[in-house]
């Protein structure tokens, strides 16, 4: 009775070409926040500062949103500090990956970024969940060969040119970014899922800007606060607040419409919508091979993270 009546409460989806276009949006709009925020970072603006303002404007929002709503702050027990190791973990899964976007070309680090459902299925597995079925290895197989030809493997083991320390430092960071979110979204699902994900997208939000804050103010990041050096680094600052912040909270208000366990897969245009914008923004451009794996490793991801199972909960607050 209480699960037929939960279920005539919920709001009714959006018709399918809606609820993908909606999502074709955002990951359009992720993508150019990654793209405005190289942009920022190539005017001297620091990665801290990016991140502070990013999460501070999307804070603003979302507790004037929960506070109208009149929502509870109050966690079950034993739940706060799950809820801060998730904050905190999405706090170094954006410094991560914004300083591998200051590296190395953005559509590159977004690619090694999304290795997250690899790393996932990994981690559940470990930690005593489903072992990946054949068809789940096999897509990871997949995956990893789009990657080695993403990042040219074969022509840098042959060529005799130093790879350089920004290409290695910005691939790895990158790489770490995909783990920290991997965790993240493991404690979202398997210690935080009674947690309303209004309530739960706002604390994170609070704890990545409060984190920023304090690793600003401690020198933890030296440069991290610089400002930019023109007008057009503050442009591509306040691009990126508005890009982030929109995807951000359209997805949060519309996520109960978007049947996401269906269509969530469409949000993996991200790193070609990258590809596209840092050429037009930034004249970066992958070579044909590199935007071959990119395309393998997209179509593996969307097949990988694909559901006929509805989950029960969508990690909203965790985005990159």
């Amino acid at each position: 009775m209480t699960r037929s009546i939960a279920a005539s409460d919920a709001p009714a989806p959006f018709p399918r070409h809606i609820a993908v276009l909606i999502l074709l949006c955002m990951g359009c709009a992720f993508a150019g926040n990654h793209v405005a925020a190289r942009a920022a970072f190539d005017d001297g603006a620091g990665v801290l500062l990016a991140i502070l303002l990013r999460s501070g404007g999307t804070l603003l929002v979302l507790a004037a949103m929960v506070l109208w709503q009149r929502q509870s702050l109050r966690l079950p027990a034993g739940a706060w500090r799950w809820q801060l190791v998730l904050g905190l973990l999405i706090a170094a899964q954006s410094l991560c990956l914004y300083s591998a976007v200051a590296r190395v070309p953005v559509a590159l680090a977004l690619l090694v970024g999304n290795l997250f459902p690899i790393l996932l299925a990994l981690l559940t597995w470990a930690l005593g969940g489903p072992r990946p079925t054949a068809r789940t290895a096999a897509l990871m197989g997949m995956i990893l060969v789009g990657l080695v030809f993403v990042l040219e493997v074969p022509a840098r083991l042959s060529s005799q040119a130093d790879v350089g320390p920004q290409w290695l430092l910005g691939v790895g960071l990158a790489f770490c970014a995909a783990c920290v979110f991997a965790c993240a979204l493991w404690i979202t699902d398997h210690k935080l899922s009674q947690v309303r994900g209004s309530v739960r997208s706002l604390l994170t939000i609070f704890i990545v800007f409060s984190s920023v804050n304090l690793a600003g103010l401690t020198g933890a990041l030296p440069g991290g606060l610089d400002l930019p050096a023109t007008s057009t680094g503050w442009f591509a600052l306040a691009t990126l607040v508005v890009l982030y912040g929109t995807g951000f909270i359209v997805l949060f208000i519309c996520v109960p419409r978007l049947d996401m366990p269906r269509n969530a897969p469409v949000m993996n245009i991200e790193p070609l919508a990258t590809l596209l914008i840092g050429w037009l923004a930034l004249d970066q451009m992958l070579n044909p091979g590199q935007v071959l794996g990119g395309a393998i490793v997209v179509a593996g991801i969307v097949l990988l993270t694909w559901r006929k199972v509805e989950r029960a909960t969508v990690a909203v607050a965790a985005r990159d």
